[in-house]
């Protein structure tokens, strides 16, 4: 699942642009961010984050990164393929 900021509507845009095949949640109030610790105040209201969470709701792995948006991925798959 993604989550941003972004309204519902930006979000269907990005989706059709990049054909995910994850659902995206809708943030703009950033209730989510700061339940995860990611809101911050400013022209960027949230850090980029890839949270890797098990089927038992267990944060496997935390990946930041603001300007490597690969790394999010490739850390987070090798993550699950250490499982």
């Amino acid at each position: 699942m993604g989550v941003s900021s972004d309204r519902s509507d930006r979000q269907l845009e990005f989706d059709e642009a990049n054909q995910f095949k994850f659902p995206l949640l809708s943030d703009p109030e950033r209730t989510v961010a700061k339940q995860f610790g990611v809101k911050r105040i400013g022209p960027m209201p949230t850090k980029r984050a890839t949270f890797v969470i098990d089927t038992d709701r267990k944060v496997l792995a935390i990946i930041s990164s603001e300007t490597n948006m690969t790394a999010h991925a490739d850390d987070a798959l090798e993550v699950l393929r250490k499982r």
